[in-house]
Parts: C-alpha cells; structure tokens; sequence
C-alpha cells in the first residue's frame, strides 16, 4: 500500500512537471521546476539550521522532510503539522500529516483533494479540455460579428459627416452612438490581443500593466456604448413627447453624459480593482462587490430604456389611431411594427433578455448573447444610415451630379442648381404622418 502512495505520488509530480515543460517558455519565476527546486532549497537549508541549533538535544521522532511538494518540519510524536498545497499550483487549501511512533503519516487528505481547485483549472498534456473548442468558435464568431459592424459604422459615420445637408442634431445622436459602437470593438479587439497573445498569462500571475488598461479601456466603452443608446432613447422620447424641444442644449448635455458618466463609473472600478482585487488582467468576476460597481449602471441604462420604448410605442400607437382613423387597420399596424423594430435595434433592447441573468449561465445564452452584441452595430448602421430616406437622397443626389459632371461639364451648374430648388420637396422616413405638431417626430 505504501509503494502504491508512492508511485501514485511519483505519478502526480511528472504529470504536473510535463504540464509545465509542454506550456509555452515562461519567465524562470513562473516556471514550477523553477519553483519547486527554490523550494527544496529552502527546505533543506532551514532543516539544516535547524539541525545545528538542536544539535545537542533530543532528536524528535519525525525528523524534517521534503518530501518533492512540501516542507515538513522535525515534529513529535502526536503532533499533527499542516503545510499549504505547494507554492506554483496558487492556491489556498491545505495539507496534513501526523507524527506517530512509526515515523510521519502519509499526507491528508491527499494533494489532489486538497489541492483541487488548483488541478481543475489545469489542463494536462493528456487531458483535452472541452471547453477549449466552444470558447476558439464563440471567440471567432463575435470577432466576425464585431469586424462586420465597425466596417458598415464607420462607412456610415463618414456619410453622415461628409454631406453637409445631414448635419443636424439628430444625426449628430447618430454619430455619437456610432463611435461607441466602433471604440466598444475596437477595444474588445485590443483586449484579446493583449490577454491571449500568450499563454504565460494564463500560468503565471504576473500580468503585466497594459492587459490591466486594456480591460478598463474596453469597459469604458462598452458602458459608454449603454451610456449612448439611452441618449438616443431620452432624444427619441423627447421629440414625440415634448412640443417645444431644444436640441443644441440637450446635445451638449448628451456628449458630458454619454462620455463622461461612463468614466466616472470606470474611475471607480479600476480603484476598487486595484485595492481589493488587483488580480490577472481584472476581467476576473471573485469579488461580487467590485463587479456590481459596472453591473448596476448598465442595468438602470436598459430599464430606463425600455421605460421609454414603452412610451414612445404608447404614444405612437395614440397618434396613429388618431391620424389615420379611417385607413386601414393592417397598414397601422405594419407601420407600428416597423417602428417597434427600429427602436429595439436602436434601444437596445434585446439586453433586456440577458440582463439580469447570473454571469454563470450556459454556454448557448453566452452564444446568443455575443452574437447579439457583436451584430448590433450593423444593424444599427443599416438601417438608421443606409436604409434611411434622406441619406438615400443626398447620395443620389450626389451621384447625379458628379455624373453631370462627368458627361456635361457645361450644364453641370445649371442641372446643379434646379436640384438645389427642389431639395425641399424631398422626404425622409418618418413613422409619422408630417403636420404642423409633429415637426420634430422624425425617429430615425
């Protein structure tokens, strides 16, 4: 029985040193050959001093060990000495053994009890893990979804900047909620980069400082991203609620509020991060206290959205029964629900589904959910840019100029200038019918 603990213990020590031997080359003070020969020196030098202090009196029972893991000190005969699991696993728990007439008992409970939140979170050379395929898929498809919607968000940022005749308020919301779009995958990017660009982060604790900046740049802007899509719900609101609506006040107060509550809330995460949990790179969830600090903001951002989808949806209902009281019904309501398909991509809204679910969930939410998340880009893109009515027109427009200038360079001022007479009979999507009380009720 004793040879079997032996072997299995012999077994156990070359499992884990071919782990490390097959992990990419770490720096010597993360290596666990490199920890593990420290250790045995230290061992062997303090039994040493030990022994020369003792040297005159009576040996004890159980003399000091090192035993390939830990450090057993001299002990007498009933006394019972712990030593924690050894130092390059990283983790708490404990190990002991007992002194008895025969000598030192085996180790218990046994270090791959003892130790085994350490020995879950290994991967040995034999073992496949079997996560490791679903987090590579679930990694390149938000990486596709994400490249996808910066591409179409920053062709449409430029179209809205370029033409003149689309600069108003409401297109500079626009803008605003486009680039958070854009930095919230541009830094989700980075922070990948930097936390999978090698495989030392993941086996040793010595992260560097950039990784660190990477996630907090990268919560930034996913907070300033919610940050913005309530900006764009308090506009929305505002202009089929409110009859009298200044938009250049309100759009400063958007871009102090959409940029600069989402730094206030990081300030105090990263503080909190680096006093109470400056562990890894900080994209670590251990302390619950520190993780709500960003959970709570991002949650009041979805309900007081969704507060106001559910208003504008009540008001627009109201006026469309109102104006079109003697049309057909079907048509109100494919009207009503194209409307409710902008606002849900616009607000948000599919947060809703997993707010307020634990972080934990299963593997096909955290699929929805990222595909969701990464996709909400393009959609917004398309259809509050591509498919709106105005832009639709101003790129036209331009394209039959430049086309007039291109084969009639004579007449192109003329033909210029008969277009530039009949802009204002031009129409942009609106889900409501134009009246004199519902000059500011264009939503997208």
């Amino acid at each position: 029985m004793r040879i079997n603990r032996q072997l299995r213990r012999i077994v156990l020590i070359t499992a884990l040193l071919d782990f490390s031997s097959n992990v990419k080359a770490s720096p010597p003070e993360c290596d666990p050959d490199y920890i593990l020969l420290q250790d045995e020196e230290s061992c062997f030098k303090d039994l040493f001093k030990i022994n020369i202090s003792q040297a005159d009196s009576q040996q004890p029972e159980c003399r000091g060990l090192w035993d390939h893991l830990n450090c057993w000190p001299h002990a007498d005969v009933g006394e019972t000495v712990s030593q924690p699991c050894p130092r390059f696993l990283r983790t708490t728990g404990r190990v002991y053994r007992n002194c008895t007439e025969h000598g030192w008992t085996e180790p218990f409970p046994p270090h791959e009890i003892a130790c085994e939140y350490a020995f879950e979170t290994l991967t040995f050379p034999f073992e496949a893990p079997r996560s490791h395929g679903y987090f590579l898929y679930v990694q390149v498809m938000y990486s596709v979804g994400y490249a996808i919607s910066t591409a179409s968000l920053t062709i449409a940022t430029a179209t809205l900047c370029l033409f003149r005749r689309l600069h108003c308020t409401r297109n500079y919301v626009h803008i605003q909620l486009f680039l958070s779009f854009i930095l919230r995958a541009t830094f989700i990017f980075i922070r990948d980069a930097v936390l999978f660009s090698s495989d030392d982060h993941f086996h040793c604790d010595s992260y560097p400082v950039s990784c660190k900046i990477a996630t907090s740049f990268s919560n930034y802007c996913i907070m300033a991203n919610y940050s913005w899509l309530l900006a764009e719900g308090h506009y929305l609101y505002s202009l089929v609620s409110v009859s009298f609506f200044s938009q250049k006040r309100h759009l400063r107060w958007y871009i102090v509020l959409g940029w600069g509550s989402p730094m206030v809330i990081i300030v105090a995460w990263s503080l909190a991060k680096y006093t109470q949990e400056n562990e890894g790179c900080w994209e670590r969830r251990g302390h619950e206290g520190i993780w709500w600090i960003l959970r709570v903001p991002v949650l009041l951002f979805i309900v007081v959205n969704l507060l106001f989808f559910l208003s504008i949806i009540r008001i627009l209902v109201a006026k469309l029964r109102t104006q079109e009281m003697h049309r057909n019904e079907l048509n109100q309501y494919r009207r009503l629900a194209k409307s409710t398909v902008l606002l849900v991509s616009l607000f948000g809204l599919h947060y809703v589904l997993f707010a307020f679910l634990p972080h934990k969930v299963s593997e096909i939410w955290n699929f929805i959910e990222l595909a969701f998340a990464s996709t909400q880009g393009f959609v917004v893109a398309v259809l509050y840019c591509f498919l709106n009515g105005e832009v639709q027109y101003e790129v036209r427009r331009r394209w039959r100029r430049w086309r007039l200038k291109q084969h009639l360079p004579g007449e192109a001022r003329c033909q210029h200038g008969s277009m530039s007479q009949s802009v204002g009979a031009h129409t942009q999507v609106s889900f409501l019918t134009r009246g004199p009380s519902t000059r500011h009720s264009s939503l997208v």
